[in-house]
């Protein structure tokens, strides 16, 4: 049996960045590579472990004995343990047998840069010689307008396991099936964007993917890393960009992954204050260990080079940012100033944002971050954390508060609609109704509606109608696009049977049409972060539960008016911006969706009547719980 033959990928100046934690590629040395040293066909490994006192590599090749095949430690005290072994071959399982200084500890750990890992419950690297077949150079040149924050961004939210199943043979669809169904079902839709739950490696389906063990590996459980390239080309080719969840955040304690790697706190924070989690009982990054960091920046690089991926949703940004996230006095230590800040994670953050955006400009990051935490979607040279948008979550939590209340107790309650609005242009928010809001007994979101089944509908209508004129980007959970009934469960498939029924149709062909809308309308998105993009009509009609208001592009204006109660508003006056003949562009409550089918005007002139502080006006007859969208004629 082949020894390790002494080899390196790495260059002085490699390991130079590495220590600084400015190198941003690492998946290009890291791990293992299928490589050809004097003629002969291998495997180069090499592994971060400064505390080791032996590394050996175990496999199927071996027989999983760590005697024969120990890898080098290299002279720099760089902590990297390197060499080639002859006649390794792509798809060869491994791990790394690691002895530690530190005590006599033996761990057995999965390869932190895997670029494939086995189906879980099995938990060794892959030894992978990626091969991608891209046709997506279309989408590729023209992604930078697709991405633009003046461009519609409208997303569909995608759990793989769960969109939909293949029930006779109880199982999820594959990569490939997705990228035939899932994507031809996303373009149906006209969402201009899918994100994808993690769909890194991870050991535990009830996390979703949000605890990960294999970071630079798409998770077996749907096919080959070259299916999912498949899967991220098919969109490419329909139009539509993908977006994946990322998670610097955390990462769990199973025994092949990043925890104790070396026996020492190599990748977690050394103090149980900073590195533990106690909410999700998992470790937190050393965000102030230079190695550590360069590992989470070269992964955010690696999905968008070796995938093509277009944008990164953070995942629990807010938890990153705040020593006492969920800490009880006590559980936690100021900084070096005093403060609840975790300096080192907001260092690590605008580093990484403008890594990506000097790397990739033609993409973007989104941080879902729930705190009034400042400029988190702004430029770092102004003192911003460098994403390029963030979840409005209190937009999100308000709206939800606001449509579940009877339409008779609403008047009392407008603030909480017409609130956001104060502080809308203050980052670039993007508005999601996510996974979360339809887990743990808070039920769908048609299931939060008030009345009969008829509102019920007519008020998700309403709702997603006032959710797609609001300035900024939209996100929505898969199955929520057809009202579906029950929670989502992770286990099951989305209950598709529902859309053979008449108001489930009419959501469906509602999000289609909203989503027509919002992309050929360019007053919906060309100023969506822009405070010259929006001016109210009317938001304090508390007594009629009506809000009015335009919407505005570089050279266009659209009128929204919506009635929030089930009692239809006939000869309703509304101020208007300017005069001119008006068309109807959409009406949340005509028949095609299900609804009353209410008569309302399609088309009119501006009279020359002053109201709400305007010189023209109109009156129009507006639909039970409806929305009117109107744009001038031109």
């Amino acid at each position: 049996m082949s020894s390790v033959q002494t080899h390196s990928l790495f260059t002085d100046f490699d390991i130079s960045l590495f220590k600084s934690g400015k190198h941003y590629r690492l998946y290009e040395k890291m791990g293992s590579h299928v490589i050809e040293v004097n003629g002969v066909k291998g495997t180069y490994f090499s592994v971060w472990a400064p505390s080791a006192q032996s590394v050996a590599v175990i496999g199927d090749f071996n027989y999983w004995d760590d005697s024969t095949h120990l890898l080098n430690v290299r002279w720099d005290s760089s902590g990297i343990w390197e060499g080639f072994i002859p006649h390794v071959e792509h798809g060869t399982t491994y791990k790394y047998k690691i002895h530690s200084s530190n005590n006599g500890v033996i761990t057995e750990k999965a390869d932190p840069y895997a670029r494939r890992c086995e189906h879980p419950p099995k938990t060794a690297s892959i030894v992978y010689d990626y091969k991608p077949n891209w046709s997506d150079q279309k989408w590729m040149e023209t992604r930078a307008k697709h991405n633009a924050l003046d461009a519609p961004y409208s997303v569909y939210e995608v759990h793989l396991g769960s969109w939909k199943r293949k029930i006779e043979e109880d199982r999820s669809l594959s990569y490939h099936e997705l990228s035939l169904d899932l994507v031809a079902y996303a373009k149906k839709m006209q969402f201009t964007h899918i994100e994808f739950m993690p769909i890194m490696e991870y050991p535990y389906d009830p996390s979703w993917g949000y605890q990960l063990t294999g970071y630079f590996a798409p998770t077996s459980r749907f096919g080959y890393p070259e299916e999912f390239q498949e899967l991220v080309n098919a969109c490419h080719e329909a139009g539509i960009g993908v977006i994946l969840d990322w998670v610097p955040s955390h990462f769990p304690e199973d025994a092949h992954g990043l925890g104790n790697f070396d026996g020492t706190h190599l990748y977690e924070h050394p103090d149980r204050k900073r590195g533990y989690h106690p909410d999700w009982k998992s470790l937190i990054f050393n965000y102030g260990r230079n190695e550590v960091k360069s590992f989470l920046i070269s992964n955010s690089l690696f999905w968008l080079d070796q995938y093509h991926i277009d944008g990164l949703r953070v995942d629990a940004v807010a938890s990153m940012l705040f020593l006492d996230y969920s800490r009880d006095e006590g559980e936690w230590e100021p900084n070096i100033n005093g403060g609840r800040e975790n300096l080192e994670a907001i260092a690590f953050m605008r580093e990484m944002n403008e890594a990506v955006y000097l790397n990739y400009p033609d993409t973007q990051t989104i941080a879902e971050e729930s705190t009034s935490f400042p400029m988190v979607s702004k430029p770092t040279s102004m003192g911003g954390l460098g994403f390029g948008m963030k979840w409005m979550m209190g937009w999100m939590h308000d709206t939800l508060e606001y449509f579940k209340k009877e339409s008779i107790y609403r008047g009392y309650h407008q603030n909480d609609l017409t609130f956001s609005m104060t502080y809308a242009f203050t980052e670039n928010f993007m508005l999601p109704l996510s996974h979360d809001e339809v887990v743990y007994g808070k039920s769908s979101i048609l299931g939060r509606m008030p009345g009969d089944d008829w509102q019920k509908f007519a008020n998700l209508r309403l709702m997603y109608s006032y959710m797609f004129t609001h300035p900024g980007g939209n996100l929505l959970m898969m199955g929520s696009e057809f009202g579906q009934h029950a929670e989502w469960n992770f286990e099951g498939s989305l209950d598709w049977h529902l859309t053979e029924f008449a108001p489930h149709q009419g959501i469906q062909q509602t999000i289609t049409d909203l989503n027509k809308l919002y992309r050929s309308q360019k007053a919906l998105h060309e100023k969506q972060f822009d405070a010259d993009g929006f001016e109210w009509i009317s938001h304090d009609d508390a007594a009629n539960c009506v809000i009015s208001y335009v919407r505005k592009g570089h050279d266009s204006e659209l009128i929204i008016v919506c009635n929030l109660t089930p009692v239809p508003r006939e000869n309703y006056r509304i101020g208007l911006p300017q005069s001119g003949d008006y068309k109807l562009l959409y009406n949340s409550d005509d028949a095609k969706y299900d609804g009353s089918g209410f008569n309302v005007k399609e088309s009119f002139s501006a009279q020359d009547k002053e109201w709400q502080h305007r010189a023209q006006s109109v009156e129009l007859d507006l639909p039970p719980l409806g929305v009117l969208v109107y744009g001038l004629d031109i």
